[in-house]
């Protein structure tokens, strides 16, 4: 019995030495992706994985320990930013795989798993920042506040980006990717106009956090902040462009939270006001002012918004606005909207959406209607509020007809032609009115 016993424990240990190591997952692939706050490093697993990290310095590098995993892919061929990254390598020790990232300079790191999600799998996810990094703020927008006259600032919200590619359509576009090339377009044409200043959330492909998004806004003292985003459904017969403004559920709920946190929070109420030195009924009651104009406002904006897609698109969905929670809609400083362009789940529409024609009539319809709203509610010392308050002006002594256009802003010609005149001659004491932006 003992020499059977001992010969199937000899035959199972030569079994089990003689067979390959066996691992838990694979590595499939490595993808860096940039923005303009950090270096995100994505690893493509087979399957959950576990991990341990750690930053080594003289030289700076990121260690990647994966256990019970293999390189399945070839390292050589990994696109490396320039901004932090030097090289990538790898060596196997054992069941361990190790993956060592030769950096410029030290980072702080903060890495998560992700469970697979649409086209991708299991990730295992790394974000660097480079320590000595000062936060970057959009000079155009903050330039533009300090100006006389200022520009109206306009957050322009690509929805979603980088490892959220949203909603896909049958052909493979991504949700992404059209909302950042309208922004992009739409950006264009705003600051093309005199009086309006626009800045993207997002300049690539790249993630930005819901929350950090309205941060941007805020921190660049946004006037209005547009979220673009094409729409996905089950049933690919579903149609149409919609606009969103923020329910009255979403405002109260985002209320309670400012509340809340108002010890603590150092953000100011639009602009001026802090809640945190506030007592807590006084700070309520600002709040619900601040949050009753913001949503009011929205609702105007928004409505001149969706009265111009409608007219240029061929489907609208639904005959008004639409109401949610959505986490970018709640600020109680800032008028938000979010504009669904069209179902990308839709056939028709996910191939309008990939052309240029479809995509500037989005970004001139949004345009126009932001104009619209902006015209007849422009923000104290904004270029648009001097227009609104000087429509009539007497001529004095010494002025040309180049001049006065020139200080309001209008061509020459628009000033001719609004005031039918048939000359460049003016007299002393002549009222002229002032033709609108």
């Amino acid at each position: 019995m003992f020499k059977i016993v001992l010969k199937i424990t000899i035959t199972i240990l030569l079994i089990t030495l003689t067979l390959p190591n066996v691992f838990a997952g694979d590595v499939k692939g490595i993808r860096f992706w940039q923005d303009p706050e950090k270096t995100r490093l994505v690893f493509d697993v087979s399957e959950s994985v576990k991990y341990k990290l750690f930053t080594l310095d003289e030289p700076y590098r990121l260690v990647v320990d994966i256990e019970d995993a293999q390189l399945k892919m070839n390292i050589a061929k990994v696109e490396i930013p320039n901004q932090l990254v030097k090289e990538i390598r790898s060596s196997q020790q054992e069941q361990t795989l190790r993956i060592v990232i030769d950096l410029k300079k030290g980072v702080s790191t903060k890495d998560f798993t992700l469970k697979p999600f649409q086209d991708y799998g299991h990730r295992l996810v790394v974000d660097l920042r480079d320590k000595n990094a000062k936060k970057q703020i959009v000079k155009t927008a903050a330039s533009a506040i300090k100006e006389k006259n200022r520009d109206i600032i306009i957050a322009i919200d690509a929805g979603h980006g980088g490892e959220d590619p949203g909603a896909i359509g049958r052909k493979k576009t991504r949700e992404k990717n059209i909302t950042l090339a309208v922004a992009k377009r739409l950006e264009k044409l705003i600051n093309a106009e005199k009086g309006l200043k626009a800045f993207l959330t997002r300049t690539s492909d790249y993630y930005v956090g819901l929350e950090k998004r309205t941060q941007l806004a805020r921190q660049n003292k946004a006037d209005l902040f547009i979220s673009l985003h094409a729409d996905g459904f089950k049933d690919p017969k579903v149609r149409g462009a919609s606009v969103w403004v923020l329910s009255s559920k979403g405002a109260n709920s985002e209320m309670g939270k400012w509340l809340e946190k108002r010890e603590k929070s150092s953000d100011l109420l639009g602009g001026v006001e802090s809640l945190s030195n506030k007592d807590p009924l006084v700070a309520q009651v600002l709040l619900d002012l601040s949050m009753h104009y913001s949503v009011g406002a929205s609702i105007n904006a928004a409505e001149r918004v969706r009265k111009e897609l409608s007219k240029k698109m061929s489907k609208m969905h639904g005959k008004s606005l639409r109401k949610a929670a959505f986490i970018v809609l709640r600020m109680p400083d800032i008028p938000a909207m979010l504009v669904e362009m069209a179902f990308i789940s839709n056939p028709q529409e996910e191939k309008r959406l990939k052309t240029k024609k479809q995509q500037m009539k989005i970004a001139k319809s949004i345009l126009t209607g932001v104009k619209s709203y902006f015209k007849s509610h422009p923000p104290d010392g904004s270029f648009y509020a001097s227009l609104a308050k000087s429509q009539v002006y007497k001529v004095k002594n010494g002025d040309t007809l180049s001049q006065i256009a020139q200080s309001f802003g209008v061509s020459m010609q628009q000033l001719k032609s609004h005031n039918k005149l048939k000359s460049n001659n003016l007299r002393i004491g002549q009222t002229l009115t002032i033709p609108g932006v």
